[in-house]
């Protein structure tokens, strides 16, 4: 079944009721989010020739627009294509070629950028904000959803791997029917009433929820900041009330320094689901310290999108079991639409308490990746997803995640893949060789640390290197430090050994922020 079937029926049910918001301001209720949404799906397949199953991107700031998008692509058959918009022009690109996209909605800034790097198979780019949009949203409309089975896709979503280029992940529109179900049961009820608050990237897990909360017939709220602001969600959270959001813990960790510093508690706020990073324990227990039990936790992956374990509300705010701190640092149980165990590179289950890699299958592992059979058996074996996450389980079923088989570096919540950083480096020629690691950070979670080793002859600054990468990565990725080195540590192959690198951070005194 097409996802856009649920706006059409929350439409039919509440079509006055407030849909979408700017702030704390209607912007358009169900009635004309869903009219909206078919005519722009009327105009993709008329006007745009777009067909069921064609790619079609979104490379935009949060807005809520980017939510009549999602429907328009849907309503039309097509798939969404939702790219960061915090990637380099250049990186976007690659993933608009990779996939196919016949089309790109865009940002006026973004769509500017863009431009000059816009592959050839990418017909059209239509800002958001322009006349085009609003005329295609207002055009002829389809009388339903293009039909789909559970199997088609809708959701193109891109994430980086160890080689350093982005795998598409395939995610059907079965796999987000089970995600949003298991929300209901698993994570937290949503009602009507319920405000969804879009502070973090709708490119996104926090995008990718408003589905539960378009078959509720929620309200969507896109702030006016259209990004993330304590104050700003302390505020329009105590003018909207029964406000959810999705976060990463180092936005937790944000929200509970305002908080405390303001006196408050975070009145408005229903429900804050944090995931896409670990989060310390202390961190949690201070959350709900300061601002009560309006926590969840959900732990999944773009291949099995918010969908493996989750830790409930009365789980993280409870005290009353004698191993409440071990529950509250594992990332809950298994959720309802999901196996999970924990293995050996073998695929034989481990004892409990035991280290293995964890596997996961059910309704919400993807399809596969985009165009990558290789990657796609390495990953699904014999129906399982293998995560390259390492973990165990506990006698109660508990996951507690131990470290990543992959050097993935969460920073603020967005993935970094230490190769990208290494490759972009390598590039100039004044890098002989690198190595890219993380290091914790209070604000962030991890900071991006560069070990240089300079060719002979040369002194390459941070400040030329650090121009060097802006040029070729996201700002985002670029590195904190800079740390250069005679050599890097190796083992008798000569592979980088990057746990001491690691140890020496750690052997060191405390980074002082630049």
């Amino acid at each position: 079944m097409n996802l856009a079937e649920w706006l059409v029926r929350s439409a039919a049910m509440r079509p006055d009721e407030p849909a979408l918001l700017r702030g704390t301001s209607v912007v358009r209720d169900y009635r004309g989010f869903a009219s909206r949404a078919a005519s722009l799906g009327h105009a993709l397949r008329a006007r745009l020739g777009i067909a069921p199953g064609d790619r079609v991107a979104i490379f935009a700031a949060n807005s809520t627009e980017y939510l009549e998008a999602f429907y328009g692509i849907w309503f039309a058959g097509a798939v969404a294509v939702p790219v960061n918009a915090k990637l380099h022009p250049r990186e976007a690109a690659w993933i608009l070629e990779d996939s196919g996209a016949k089309l790109a909605f865009v940002s006026e800034n973004l769509g500017n950028d863009l431009t000059p790097q816009m592959p050839a198979s990418c017909r059209e780019m239509i800002d958001l904000g322009s006349a085009e949009f609003t005329s295609a949203c207002a055009s002829d409309s389809l009388s339903a959803p293009v039909s789909r089975g559970r199997d088609d896709m809708a959701w193109l979503f891109y994430t980086s791997g160890t080689t350093g280029k982005p795998k598409g992940v395939m995610i059907t529109h079965g796999n987000v029917h089970a995600m949003a179900l298991s929300y209901f049961v698993d994570v937290d009820p949503v009602f009507s009433s319920d405000a969804a608050y879009y502070a973090a990237p709708m490119s996104h897990g926090a995008g990718l929820y408003n589905v539960q909360h378009v078959l509720k017939g929620a309200r969507h709220v896109v702030p006016e900041s259209a990004g993330f602001d304590p104050a700003e969600i302390f505020e329009d959270a105590a003018r909207l009330r029964d406000v959810h959001m999705f976060a990463a813990p180092t936005m937790v960790r944000r929200l509970v320094d305002a908080a405390k510093a303001a006196g408050i508690d975070g009145d408005g706020i229903r429900t804050i689901v944090y995931g896409g990073g670990p989060m310390y324990l202390a961190d949690i227990v201070e959350a709900v310290d300061v601002m009560g039990p309006r926590f969840c936790q959900i732990y999944g992956q773009g291949e099995s999108p918010m969908t493996i374990t989750a830790l409930a509300r009365d789980l993280v705010a409870s005290r009353s079991h004698p191993r409440w701190r071990e529950r509250l640092a594992s990332v809950g149980i298994a959720q309802s639409c999901v196996e999970v165990r924990v293995v050996d590179a073998e695929g034989r289950d481990m004892p409990a308490g035991e280290t293995g890699e964890v596997v996961v299958r059910g309704a919400p592992v993807m399809r596969g990746y985009w165009q990558n059979s290789v990657a796609t058996a390495a990953t699904l074996r014999d129906g399982w997803l293998w995560t390259g996450d390492m973990g165990a389980l506990d006698s109660d079923g508990f996951l507690t995640l131990k470290d990543r088989s992959r050097d993935v570096i969460i920073s603020g919540g967005a993935n970094i893949y230490p190769r990208e950083v290494e490759e972009a480096l390598l590039s100039h020629p004044d890098v002989h060789e690198v190595s890219v690691v993380g290091e914790p950070d209070p604000e962030w979670g991890e900071a991006v640390i560069a070990f240089v080793v300079a060719r002979p002859g040369t002194s390459p600054s941070e400040k030329l290197l650090d121009g060097h990468c802006l040029d070729r990565i996201a700002r985002f990725k670029r590195p904190k430090t800079y740390r250069f080195v005679e050599a890097l540590p190796k083992n008798n192959y000569g592979k980088v050994l990057k746990t001491e690198l690691r140890t020496m951070l750690a052997a060191r005194p405390h980074r002082e922020d630049a």
